[in-house]
């Protein structure tokens, strides 16, 4: 656990208790020193009267009546100061439950002086994440009484902690959860009580059973409440769940970190050993890094070494590392041969030269390692090694060994992100052991690392044909900061990646690297272009102040980036660029345009925020991303670079491979003083028949009707063996979407909300269900005598893979089946 109290670092919130009535029963220190009133003179008052505009005393007391926004309310709005003048603050209201069932208000405000402006035209949840609370909805809100037992809460805190209703109320978090974890947060709240300072951002694992293993980590504020005589009332804590968002940093933390902690020396054995102490903790528990000691493979074993019990020498261990003092782990000490079976994924990807991905290892008798390994075996069972990848050394075109990642301790089984981040730090290791030979080995480690930097088969899926072209102004080491993407994403969309980072050779590549896989995690999340961006500048951020922390603001990591998502459904093409060249468009008659798209700062300039620009396409358009390169000359204005590329892309007669192989050689400067990529896309669209959607009331009764209709869909589409999982799916989906709708909204609003059903055939089978709340659908873990809380995981079982993302008007969540390859 982590605690951060403040002391005027940053902007701290004003908190208020607020009776059915809009009446203050509590008053924060925090809120005397925005308003100038003390306890003694607010408590008892009505909140109202700090308002100064008519209209917002109005907004408020509709939403305390109507209880809208799903139990929440924020805006802008400006209270009147002791001392009469005006401020402007933010707003957040969220309703509580209490066991005595009167109904409370918590009230949260922060001086707009003190936040970063935001647009006219924001929405609740960007000014949400602009207070100096734990910035992502939605927030759960305990107040406790001065001896720390619960009397209010609201009813998104126990979806956070795991902590039930009837458990919580009337007791102490140290009685609702005994243990350590508790007693510390506890201990926060005393202080808090005592000295009446605010404690910010206090990091704590959720509070589940002890047979219940929990990874979610939550992050708290505590502010103190007092009465009308100016006591202590009790306690206000604020959580959010921040699990995701700390992995995602911490994946790409480690990115950054291999940069600079592997290939410090020389040494191959240093070398090393550096890759597999990184992995450590938050990718494996247990690593180990062999190198071959006959490489290509079929060459003999080591002379002075035989057989050994039926293995052969094949490594040597370079790297070894465990979170177990000792790594009992390990057979074999570093430096000592290292003996497997012929048959086993070690000498499989060392044959191959591709990663062992085995997320749930199988260590039962009967496979390899029972029949041929059962030493290894033993080692696996003792230390409950229950996940593994197995990840190639590549140099020089040659597999030079292989790093292996397991884990124990942490039950979570590795996913494909993980195997990503595996390979990406290899590389760096592969990159340090061929600088170790100098030149001649520099030169085959660079290519090889660039065919890992880039997509190898890109394909846009049902949304787009791609054709792509890379060309390295260095084209001694075939290497540089451009880089590319094509990224599939849910519902049949696509996204279209094209960056380019300044420099050439091996360092550009390297920082394109990082990009590239920083990219490949937001995609992952997502989220609007413009909101990509912004975390990939932030991100290129982190990258240059890690550079040089001693000085920060002295290097710069100057890169552009323009970022597209294509959505064949309803061709359209949301893009926002970072300093890039903007897109060019050819429509199906060969007619070329350049959209108007804001061009936006360099990234890692954190200067303007970046904007998103949404097109319709006709189906057969042509979208062109490239680098400055391709446009670029010295003695020429960049305008008539454009009108140069204009002029070429405008041949309709020409495939798409062609096309993009005659505009790089007609365009490309001789000789080359910049890097050029150029990416096409001729986009397409799924026709009606692809495609069935339907809306429904937030009534639980449409559900049958929902799988019906699906249904005969399927059946139209001939896909009869899908129908019934499919039926599942939809029920599950529709179900979770109306209870959480009807649950987030008051009976007068029920009626107008509407759920969204829609089915799309292409390379899988999409499900997609919209609704209009914000809330993020969680995986449970229900007991057998549970009567609820198996929806998402049948989903998850049913599905391919599923997921959620934010609409304009609300949420969209998927889940996709996989089609025969004949339909």
């Amino acid at each position: 656990m982590s605690t951060n109290e403040a002391h005027g670092r940053t902007a701290c919130p004003a908190i208020a208790l607020l009776d059915a009535q809009g009446t203050v029963v509590g008053w924060s220190q925090a809120a005397q020193q925005l308003v100038g009133y003390s306890a003694v003179e607010v408590v008892g008052r009505s909140a109202g009267v700090l308002l100064v505009t008519a209209d917002d005393r109005a907004k408020a007391s509709q939403a305390a009546q109507e209880s809208t926004l799903r139990g929440r309310w924020s805006d802008l709005a400006q209270v009147r100061h002791r001392d009469g003048r005006i401020i402007d603050v933010r707003l957040c209201v969220s309703s509580l439950s209490g066991q005595d069932g009167l109904e409370r208000w918590v009230v949260y405000a922060t001086d707009k002086a003190l936040l970063p402006a935001w647009p006219a035209e924001a929405t609740v949840e960007p000014l949400l994440a602009t207070l100096p609370l734990p910035s992502r909805l939605p927030i759960g809100v305990v107040i406790r009484d001065t001896h720390l037992r619960c009397i209010q809460v609201n009813d998104t805190q126990g979806s956070k902690d795991g902590i039930p209703l009837p458990k919580r109320l009337g007791r102490r978090l140290t009685e609702a959860a005994p243990g350590t974890e508790a007693e510390t947060l506890e201990a926060v709240m005393h202080r808090v009580l005592e000295s009446g300072d605010p404690a910010m951002e206090v990091d704590y694992q959720a509070l589940l059973p002890a047979n219940v293993r929990s990874n979610r980590i939550l992050t708290a504020s505590f502010f103190r409440l007092d009465d009308a005589q100016g006591r202590a009332l009790g306690v206000c804590s604020v959580s959010v769940d921040v699990t995701d968002s700390r992995r995602a940093r911490e994946r790409l933390a480690i990115l950054g970190a291999a940069s600079r902690r592997i290939g410090t020396t020389l040494d191959v054995m240093q070398t090393a050993q550096e890759l597999a102490d990184l992995a450590l903790p938050f990718l494996a528990d247990y690593t180990t890094v062999d190198l071959a000691e006959s490489v290509p493979l079929g060459e003999e074993p080591l002379t002075h070494l035989g057989p050994q019990d039926g293995r052969i020498p094949v490594f040597r261990r370079a790297g070894l590392a465990s979170i177990h003092p000792g790594t009992p782990e390990s057979l074999f000490a570093r430096g000592e041969p290292v003996f497997v079976p012929p048959t086993s994924p070690f000498t499989g990807v060392l044959r191959s030269g591709k990663s062992h991905f085995e997320p749930m290892l199988d260590t039962s008798p009967g496979t390899w390692l029972d029949h041929h390994d059962p030493a290894r075996a033993k080692k696996f069972r003792e230390h409950a090694m229950h996940s593994l990848m197995v990840v190639p050394i590549h140099a020089r075109g040659a597999v030079l060994g292989v790093a292996v990642f397991v884990r124990t301790e942490d039950p979570r089984p590795f996913e494909e992100d993980d195997l990503l981040l595996a390979e990406e730090l290899v590389s760096w290791a592969a990159l340090a052991l061929d600088n170790a030979h100098q030149y001649v080995r520099e030169r085959s480690a660079a290519l090889a690392l660039q065919r890992l930097l880039h997509p190898h088969r890109p394909t846009g899926g049902s949304a787009a044909d791609v054709a792509w072209r890379y060309l390295p102004a260095d084209s001694h080491h075939g290497i540089g900061g451009d880089w590319f993407d094509v990224i599939p994403l849910s519902g049949a969309r696509v996204a279209l990646v094209v960056g380019d980072v300044v420099g050439h050779g091996i360092n550009a590549a390297a920082k394109m690297g990082q990009l590239r896989t920083a990219m490949h995690t937001l995609a992952d999340m997502d989220m609007p272009p413009d909101e990509v961006l912004s975390r990939l500048d932030e991100q290129v951020i982190r990258f240059t102040e890690a550079e040089d922390p001693r000085s920060p603001g002295t290097t710069m990591m100057a890169a552009t980036c323009l970022y597209a998502v294509y959505d064949p459904v309803t061709r359209t093409c949301t893009m926002a660029r970072a300093g890039h060249p903007p897109p060019a468009i050819i429509d199906p008659y060969g007619h070329v345009t350049f959209p108007d798209v804001p061009a936006g700062a360099p990234l890692g300039l954190g200067l303007v925020p970046f904007e998103s620009v949404t097109l319709e396409l006709a189906e057969g358009s042509v979208l062109a991303l490239y680098t400055d390169g391709l446009i670029e000359a010295r003695d020429q204005d960049i305008s008539a670079g454009m009108n140069r590329l204009r002029a070429v892309l405008a041949r309709p007669d020409l495939t798409l491979d062609d096309l993009c192989s005659s505009t790089v050689d007609a365009l490309r400067a001789k000789p080359p003083s910049d890097d050029v990529t150029l990416l096409l896309a001729r986009t397409r669209s799924l026709s009606a028949d692809q495609v069935a959607s339907w809306q429904f009331p937030s009534d639980p009764a449409v559900v049958s009707r929902a799988r019906r209709l699906a249904a005969r869909q399927l059946t139209q589409w001939g896909l009869e063996h899908l129908a019934e999982s499919t039926e599942l799916i939809v029920s599950e989906l529709l179900t979770n979407a109306i209870i959480h709708s009807n649950g987030d909204c008051s009976s007068d609003c029920n009626s107008d909300r509407t759920i969204g059903l829609r089915l799309i055939r292409h390379e899988m089978l999409t499900c997609e269900v919209f609704d209009a709340t914000h809330s993020h659908p969680l995986v449970r873990h229900p007991r057998t005598t549970d009567e609820h809380g198996r929806g998402l995981f049948l989903v998850t079982q049913l599905s391919r893979r599923w997921g959620t993302r934010h609409i304009s008007d609300g949420k969209l969540i998927w889940a996709d089946q996989q089609l025969p390859a004949s339909a």
